[in-house]
């Protein structure tokens, strides 16, 4: 069953989700550093978080930026078919679930509105919803995480795609996230472009190279294989 085709596409699918879900978790907790550190400079909109400060500091700051450090680590533990890849992830999403979710009530409590931690918290969720589903013992045979056979199959391949759509969403966040960050006729989602573009840049090339390295070993093996597979002429012996 492990080589279905529906198993190989859930579990690359299943990467790529996992993947996303961190970074948007990662830029959701970096995001919310400015407003963290000072709610009154925003013309006032984000004063009312002011007196839990200190909340939003450790916990939707730090703590959110570690759940998605933990999402990146699990990532890499299902690519390698490590034995603890599913739990890793899992207690990441959970975490990220029940952090966002109280992100949404104290902003909406605090200043009347919660967004745009409210895409960060349903990415969560929609990926938590295919863990589990995953989890069911008919499709874990097929998809299962934790068999190091795995890793240099879909593994590997899903891990290229899910950097280069990594790139991407890094490259255009600014703009899917301006509705949203947009005060005064200021896009401070735009404020760290040098750095989200070195980082989207940087995610593409290494998508790129690892493509490159694929193909290039792929072909190496068909060549080996052709001539490990020629019968030997006449006289050579």
């Amino acid at each position: 069953m492990r080589d279905k085709g529906w198993a190989r596409a859930l579990r690359i699918f299943a990467i790529i989700l996992m993947s996303l879900t961190a970074l948007f978790t990662i830029l959701g907790g970096a995001g919310t550093t400015c407003v963290a550190l000072n709610p009154t400079g925003f013309g006032g909109k984000f004063a009312g978080i002011a007196p839990l400060q200190w909340l939003y500091i450790l916990l939707f700051v730090v703590g959110t930026l570690a759940i998605g450090v933990m999402g990146v680590r699990a990532v890499v533990l299902i690519v390698r078919g490590a034995r603890n890849a599913y739990r890793t992830s899992l207690i990441a999403l959970i975490a990220g679930a029940v952090v966002g979710i109280g992100h949404i009530a104290a902003s909406r409590a605090l200043r009347g509105g919660s967004m745009p931690v409210d895409m960060v918290v349903y990415a969560t969720l929609v990926t938590l919803v295919i863990f589990l589903l995953i989890r069911i013992p008919a499709v874990w045979r097929g998809v299962n995480f934790e068999k190091p056979e795995r890793a240099s199959g879909s593994g590997k391949g899903a891990a290229a795609v899910a950097l280069a759509v990594c790139g991407l969403l890094a490259l255009t966040i600014q703009l899917l996230m301006a509705p949203t960050h947009t005060i005064g006729g200021v896009n401070y989602a735009d404020a760290w472009h040098i750095t989200l573009t070195a980082i989207g840049a940087t995610l593409l090339a290494w998508s790129a190279a690892r493509f490159l390295r694929g193909a290039l070993r792929l072909d190496a093996l068909k060549a080996l294989s052709g001539e490990v597979g020629k019968e030997p002429a006449i006289g050579d012996s």
